[in-house]
């Protein structure tokens, strides 16, 4: 994991929340509620436990804001207690699996979309992915083909689902990734990777 500075903004939101400053709290949950409760339900079973475990983890934040050491960006921080306390209550629930190694799941993409080790270029796309150089720009960013999306990120693994919600949905960079989700880099790159290949597939599918 790559260590991040604590940028000034930062600096000040944690100055203000040990100061019990209301402004700096309303500031921090408008910013980052929704993504963190997108990452709770991840865990989680219901959306009403998604909210149980964000409103836990924010009394977390506001009991640990003193012992916050500015090691991590606030938001790597605040995304790490949500998913540790998602985890606990995921595995409360029995439906949380381990997240310290990349599963296997098998290809990412059929087989038979390569050639085989007897034809002429083995391993290379006999049928490769489709460009959308001609699909209108409405249709891909309409609201039916944007379902597509959250269905096919919805189906993923639990692993695959958070790293494509945090880096695309979230804006989080890879480092920032890393340190919330305690992988390694190799581990979310290559569960980024697939996650993308596979939500890929499901427009391919729906774009023709």
């Amino acid at each position: 994991m790559v260590e991040e500075r604590l940028s000034r903004e930062d600096a000040e939101l944690v100055a203000g929340l040990r100061a019990g400053d209301e402004a700096a709290f309303r500031a921090l949950l408008q910013q980052y509620g929704p993504g963190l409760l997108r990452v709770a339900q991840m865990y989680v079973s219901s959306r009403a436990a998604a909210e149980d475990v964000v409103q836990e983890a924010w009394v977390g934040v506001l009991r640990g804001i003193d012992r916050f050491e500015g090691r991590s960006s606030l938001k790597t921080w605040l995304f790490r207690i949500v998913v540790n306390t998602a985890k606990t209550r995921g595995v409360r629930d029995a439906r949380s699996v381990p997240f310290s190694s990349v599963e296997d799941e098998g290809g990412t993409v059929p087989p038979d979309r390569f050639f085989a080790e007897s034809e002429r270029f083995p391993g290379h796309w006999s049928v490769p992915p489709s460009s959308w150089a001609g699909v209108p720009d409405e249709r891909l960013v309409a609201d039916e083909t944007l379902a597509v999306v959250r269905r096919a990120i919805g189906r993923l693994p639990e692993a695959q689902r958070t790293v494509i919600t945090l880096r695309d949905v979230d804006g989080f960079d890879a480092d920032e990734v890393c340190n919330a989700l305690d992988l390694t880099e190799t581990n979310q790159r290559v569960l980024l990777h697939r996650a993308r290949a596979r939500v890929r597939a499901a427009l391919e599918e729906y774009l023709g």
